[in-house]
């Protein structure tokens, strides 16, 4: 709770324990596309600008220590087939990388087992890794590029730009991307913080689904697809017998072993070409509506304390929004406006001051 403290600007700190209190109060595709460097030993040949490091400058964050009661690690330097580990895919990009570097610092400082996480990290260019590992000298992380020329013939045109970035659709790549021991992993956006320990998220009971993640049931579901979707059955028809729910795919838990048994990224892929081939749009959305058109119906519930979305506004406006009601485990600034960049401005909304405690951007 240390970084209640921290907090300054909106929220006094009681304030901020009435809010987050319910959720603090437990004990504790082709191979080809694909390439991976540990920790800081790059050898990926892509351009980077040379003024990238003058740019970007992140404090040490502190050393995390695992908890007398956690399991060890077969060895100091954990292999990523460890079946210890808790596995965490983040992506990594210029635009977004603050909010990422302060997602990583909240995993650590809340998790009972921090030596015990390790992070995934997918990038679409060069010496980001470098960065990592002088922000955390001692994390458990791997760097895997994936190319942006394998999905950009299938991005559609979208209602922000941001949603049309290659790297939002890694996700979708992700069985092939880690390794096959990798049998699940927690995808998680880069605009989001943790309150509470990761170890919970990871132990969601899938049973027999292949991802989790929590649903909204009263959202308007038909407004994420078109008219000409709705009344062409052979496309709708999809849902058939399904009851689908909205979800947010900025936080998943996802069985890769499921995942690549059923062929799910190449299901994703089909309903893009179908965006792109059809007379009219089938979705305006970016990366969220195929996997809505995949897995909506077939989700397994989670509670909506791991993902409260939508703090970031809408897709417009980003405007100021409040916390949903109930316990908080998880921070989500999902929509246009984003805590960095609203503090920079000396605009920002009352809850951006619940993520600057985990920034580590600048002297």
């Amino acid at each position: 709770m240390l970084w209640v403290m921290r907090f300054s600007g909106f929220f006094s700190a009681a304030m901020v324990m009435i809010v987050l209190s319910p959720s603090l109060q437990s004990s504790f595709h082709p191979a080809e596309a694909i390439r991976s460097s540990h920790g800081g030993d790059s050898y990926l040949r892509l351009p980077t600008s040379t003024h990238f490091f003058d740019k970007f400058y992140f404090r040490r964050a502190p050393v995390f220590r695992n908890a007398d009661e956690c399991r060890s690690s077969k060895s100091e330097k954990s292999s990523v087939c460890d079946p210890s580990l808790v596995h965490v895919a983040i992506t990594l990009d210029v635009e977004y990388l603050r909010g990422s570097i302060a997602a990583v610092h909240s995993i650590l400082q809340h998790s009972m087992c921090p030596e015990s996480v390790f992070f995934h990290f997918l990038v679409s260019e060069t010496g980001l890794e470098t960065l990592v590992r002088s922000t955390f000298p001692e994390l458990k992380f791997k760097v895997y590029y994936f190319d942006p020329e394998r999905v950009r013939n299938l991005i559609s045109s979208s209602v922000r730009q941001a949603l049309e970035q290659p790297l939002n659709y890694a996700r979708n790549y992700l069985a092939d991307l880690l390794e096959t021991c990798v049998t699940r992993v927690i995808y998680l956006d880069s605009d989001l913080v943790l309150v509470d320990d990761i170890s919970k998220l990871w132990r969601t009971n899938l049973a027999k689904k292949t991802i989790g993640a929590p649903e909204y049931c009263h959202a308007n579901f038909t407004k994420y697809f078109t008219e000409h979707f709705w009344t062409d059955s052979s496309l709708s028809g999809v849902f058939s017998g399904r009851k689908p729910c909205y979800f947010n795919t900025g936080v998943m838990v996802i069985d890769l072993a499921k995942w690549r048994r059923f062929g799910f990224t190449r299901r994703i892929e089909r309903w893009m070409e179908i965006q792109k081939t059809s007379v009219s749009r089938i979705y305006e959305l970016g990366s969220l509506p195929p996997f809505l058109l995949v897995f909506a119906g077939h989700v397994a519930p989670m509670e909506h304390r791991w993902n409260q979305h939508g703090l970031g506004g809408d897709n417009v406006r980003g405007s100021c929004r409040d916390l949903h009601p109930g316990p908080v485990s998880l921070l989500h600034w999902s929509g246009s406006g984003k805590p960095w960049l609203r503090l920079d401005s000396k605009k920002p909304c009352p809850l951006d001051s619940l993520w600057a405690p985990f920034d580590l951007y600048g002297q």
